[in-house]
Parts: C-alpha cells; sequence; structure tokens
C-alpha cells in the first residue's frame, strides 16, 4: 500500500491541516514525524473548527490511528491541554486512536523561559520564535540531556535525567540573569503529569514497522514548511527540526524506503511569519488584500503574517530538496478579483539573474524579485470541486506554476472546508 508524506513547501501555514485531514480519509495511521506545538492547523468540518497544533490532524476523523513520533518534541501539559479540549468539542482520544513515542523528547517549562529570555535579549539577534520552548528542547536532545516519555515511568532515572538538565540549565540562566530552576518544582509537576500522559506511551517504532509490513495506509504529516528546515531554509530563521521529507522515516522510526509519495502543500501565493528573508514580499495595497482575504494570520501565536506573490523560485527549490511527487495548491479562491496576478520567477542579484535563492544572508537580502505577470479573474473559484468549475484564467495560473516549479499539481484546494478539494492524482494510489 502507498504511503504517504505532506510537507509545507514555503514557510509554513499553506493549509497542510485540511490537506491531511482530506486525505486521512484513505489512510488508517496520521503520524506526526516533527516539530512541536509552536505550529497550528486549523481543521473546517461541517462549519465547526478545530485548532490543532500538537496533535495530529488525523484525530479528529474515527476509526484512524493517530501518532505522534520520536522527531517530535512534546510539551505533556500542552498534549492534556489539547486533548481535554478536543474532547470537549466531541471528538474521541484514548489510547486506542493515539499513540506517543517512548523516545519522544519533553519540553519544559524551563525550555519556554530560556526560549523567551533570548527572544528578549537586546544582546541576541531575534530569530522570530513563538517562545514555546521548540529549540531548547530540541538543543537539549542533540546534546544528550533531554527527558524523555519514557523517563516518567521510573522515579530513579528521572531524578538523574532532571540533575544533568539542571547542571546545563542552571549555568545558562545564571548568565541571562535569571533565577535557577526550582528542582523539587519541576520534580513534582513531572510525577503529576506523569500518569496522564504514559498511557499513550508505546514503542511507536514498532507498532509502524509491524503497520507497514501488514499493509496498512500511512500518511506522515509535517508541521512548519520546508523553508523552516534547519538545514535547507532560511538561516537561521528557521525552525529546530529537518521540515522536509526525508524527516518522515527518522521521525517515526521507519526506513526511507517506506515512503512512497511525498504532497508538498502550496499557497497560490505566498506568506511568512516572523523575521526572515522574503523576496517576494509586497508592503502595497495587493499585500494588504491578500492578508485579509486569506486570513492570514498565526493559528498559534495570532501574528499577522507577512504576505507577497507566488514565488516559484522558492517552491522548486523546496520542491527538489523534498522529493516531491505532487503538489497540492491551496488558497487559490483568495485571489479571485484580482485584474493582474504577478508570480515571482527568478532574483536579480547585483545585476546577475539567479534560478535558486542564495545561502548566504547577505545575498539574500540582495535579491530582489523578477516578475512575470497573468491575467487575473473576475468569476468566483470558491468552492470547486471539479477543473468545470474553474475560470479558464485560473486554470493558466495553475498550469503555468507546474511549469515553473517543474512538479505537477495533484490537489487543488479551493476553500478550507474538507470537500472543496479538486482531485487530479490520488497520492494513495497504489
Amino acid at each position: 500500500m502507498a504511503n504517504v508524506v505532506v510537507v509545507g513547501a514555503q514557510w509554513g501555514d499553506e493549509g497542510k491541516g485540511k490537506i491531511v485531514d482530506w486525505l486521512s480519509e484513505r489512510a488508517d495511521i496520521v503520524a506526526r514525524f516533527q516539530g512541536g506545538h509552536n505550529a497550528g492547523h486549523t481543521l473546517v468540518i461541517d462549519g465547526k473548527v478545530y485548532k490543532l497544533s500538537l496533535l495530529p490532524s488525523g484525530i479528529v476523523r474515527g476509526g484512524k490511528l493517530s501518532v505522534i513520533g520520536n522527531g517530535v518534541v512534546l510539551d505533556p501539559w500542552h498534549l492534556v491541554m489539547e486533548i481535554a479540549k478536543l474532547r470537549d468539542q466531541g471528538v474521541d482520544i484514548s489510547p486506542e486512536n493515539l499513540l506517543v513515542a517512548e523516545n519522544a523528547p519533553l519540553i519544559l517549562p524551563l525550555h519556554g523561559e530560556l526560549d523567551r529570555a533570548r527572544e528578549g535579549s537586546i544582546a541576541v539577534a531575534k530569530i522570530g520564535t513563538t517562545g514555546r520552548g521548540i529549540g531548547p528542547a530540541y538543543e537539549d536532545k542533540v546534546g544528550r540531556r533531554a527527558i524523555r516519555v519514557a523517563d516518567l515511568a521510573d522515579a530513579a532515572t528521572l531524578e538523574l535525567r532532571v540533575d544533568r538538565l539542571l547542571a546545563h540549565h542552571d549555568a545558562l540562566r545564571r548568565g541571562l540573569g535569571m533565577e535557577p530552576v526550582d528542582r523539587a518544582a519541576l520534580l513534582a509537576a513531572l510525577h503529576e503529569i506523569a500518569p496522564q500522559v504514559l498511557p499513550y506511551a508505546a514503542p511507536v517504532w514498532k507498532v509502524m514497522n509491524e503497520s507497514r509490513r501488514s499493509g496498512k495506509r500511512i500518511l506522515f504529516e509535517g508541521a512548519q514548511g520546508a523553508l523552516l528546515d534547519i538545514d535547507f531554509g532560511t538561516y537561521p530563521f528557521v525552525t529546530s527540526s529537518n521540515v522536509i521529507a526525508g524527516q518522515a522515516a527518522t521521525g517515526v522510526g521507519l526506513g526511507p524506503t517506506a515512503i512512497d509519495f511525498v504532497l508538498g502543500i502550496v499557497k497560490a501565493y505566498t506568506t511568512r511569519v516572523g523575521e526572515g528573508p522574503f523576496p517576494a514580499e509586497l508592503f502595497d495595497a495587493d499585500g494588504e488584500r491578500l492578508g485579509v482575504r486569506g486570513h492570514e494570520f498565526g493559528t498559534v501565536t495570532g501574528r499577522k503574517r507577512r504576505c507577497g506573490w507566488f514565488d516559484a523560485v522558492l517552491v522548486r527549490q523546496t520542491c527538489a530538496t523534498s522529493g516531491v511527487s505532487g503538489i497540492a495548491l491551496t488558497k487559490l479562491d483568495v485571489l479571485d478579483g484580482f485584474e493582474t496576478l504577478k508570480i515571482c520567477v527568478g532574483y536579480d542579484l547585483d545585476g546577475t539573474r539567479l534560478d535558486y535563492l542564495p545561502t548566504a544572508a547577505d545575498q539574500q537580502a540582495r535579491c530582489t524579485p523578477i516578475y512575470e505577470e497573468m491575467p487575473g479573474w473576475s468569476e468566483s473559484t470558491a468552492g470547486a470541486r471539479s477543473w468545470a468549475d474553474l475560470p479558464g484564467a485560473a486554470i493558466k495560473y495553475v498550469r503555468r506554476i507546474e511549469e515553473l516549479i517543474q512538479c505537477p499539481v495533484a490537489l487543488l484546494s479551493t476553500s478550507p472546508e474538507r470537500d472543496d478539494t479538486i482531485l487530479v492524482t490520488d497520492p494513495f494510489a497504489d
């Protein structure tokens, strides 16, 4: 059976939640493989809105197994809160349909405190983090001092892990003028939350491999977008994990041969939250119009997103680094009514034309977009469910995007509603 990875192919906020939820009807398992609770997914199902930031988007569907893999950094308090919130909305969540990797590292209150202290320091350049401790938690994972889900089950091991962690963090906190961590309070909080998290703990790698051998269809769900990847994003204004599709296998304990199709989610224009380069950013009425029509505010932070025209250079680049098989183009309806549309087809760097975004930050800052113009359309594309429902100019726009990014459109989304989707190629086709 085909297994599908869904990745954002821009700077996040591309509409992954809706697409994963739509595809989950065909899947048996939906697995988160990286990130934390800093990336929000909004689902609209029969007019009901669900806001997720840690749980896999498939959790709102009955009869599916949702998995939080080892590549995710887990805030246990947020997990419990998000479960309770969805239960209040009528979603059934239990260890029968939700598993958490035993080797997933935990985000602790000290991680968020450190994150916010760094961002607030005038001596440190701002990255634009959400302040939720994602980066510091990944640092501790790589530094081999993280507390993992399995550690919650044994008091003696937990104390050793906490002591090793605090030996590092208390030194950092002194340098930032912060008080040392209250060891006793941290241990008490972990002991209190442990019984609420451990029922979901499982050897996810084992479950995933057994499921794959038995022919189950797996949908891998990423957070953020490929342009925020720690290696291939606009460094240092990136997240602290690998976002590209290659992380999907590592993040749940499968081998790379488990991936059959990579679906890149792409907005019909471009947005970004926070700091960092954005060559095609608009500062005029068109940019404001995109933001208002697209409701461009972060699900988690509420921050206003920066808006710009579609950047084919960046999407072609992320399609390459993630090995994208096909894209899901979202929010086409936001472009309804524009008389003229622009697509960024290259960059001018000091008089030289580039067909990729350079790695050096100073060069990125000097890149200016080279645009190609296309006629817009006055008709509405909202709610379209077939090519026949689309204006001719909209179809030409989609086809031109395919040519420029060298990747076909597999799905086309025309509203936040689950069923307002045009299927071109079924990623789960055997």
